[in-house]
């Protein structure tokens, strides 16, 4: 019974720490080893070391105030981002609930924002987004909830995020996106990790990529 639970400990340990990368052991900071991030430039999200290539392209949309709200209100930040919409009966308030909890771990660190982009800007005015971010207590100085023209936010999903639950699909604008994704951006625009937004464990590992960023020399 015991090695049972070693081997499954190790497994979730292993599973959890797969997008991490540790440095040489003559890094060190404050006398320990840290970590460092691979890129991710395509949509199969292969990791690639020391290798930034894709940005998250030019953008402009609306937030839950009205405030335009683009790439330049992110320079300089971390920053996660996620793909939801208010009406949505299945994982999204799961995701909600855990940008929420990120919301909390961060309410005092300036240098880490949130940014939750509409898939039905039919139905997600600002008016409706609104309502939605008091419902939800979010914090409009440091997470964004934006709408706007379907096009610009389905290519920016797609284009930017690689958003579709499958890479290999067509990218007809017509198709619904939808996707459990976080992806956490870096100071310079550049992807940085890909996690389940609806598990506790991915949330987690998350928070300790935060933490390497933060330390990350840009």
């Amino acid at each position: 019974m015991q090695q049972i639970v070693l081997i499954l400990s190790l497994f979730l340990v292993l599973s959890s720490c797969k997008n991490e990368k540790k440095i040489n052991t003559d890094s060190l900071k404050n006398g320990k080893q840290i970590s460092a991030l691979p890129y991710f430039n395509t949509a199969d999200f292969t990791p690639q070391w020391n290798t930034p290539i894709h940005k998250i392209p030019s953008f402009s949309f609306l937030d839950q105030n009205g405030d335009t709200i683009t790439n330049a209100t992110y320079k300089g930040h971390i920053y996660v981002a996620n793909f939801f919409f208010t009406i949505c009966p299945g994982i999204c308030p799961k995701l909600t609930e855990n940008m929420s909890s990120l919301q909390e771990v961060y309410q005092n660190d300036d240098a880490i924002m949130l940014l939750s982009h509409t898939v039905m800007p039919w139905v997600d005015t600002v008016e409706e987004l609104k309502k939605y971010s008091r419902i939800k207590n979010v914090d409009a100085k440091k997470w964004h909830l934006v709408t706007g023209d379907k096009t610009e936010l389905y290519t920016i999903a797609r284009d930017g995020y690689f958003a579709d639950d499958d890479f290999t699909k067509t990218t007809d604008v017509d198709d619904f996106i939808h996707t459990e994704n976080f992806i956490l951006v870096d100071k310079s625009g550049y992807i940085r990790g890909v996690y389940n937004g609806t598990i506790a464990l991915d949330i987690k590992r998350l928070i300790r990529h935060i933490d390497i960023l933060k330390n990350e020399d840009f």
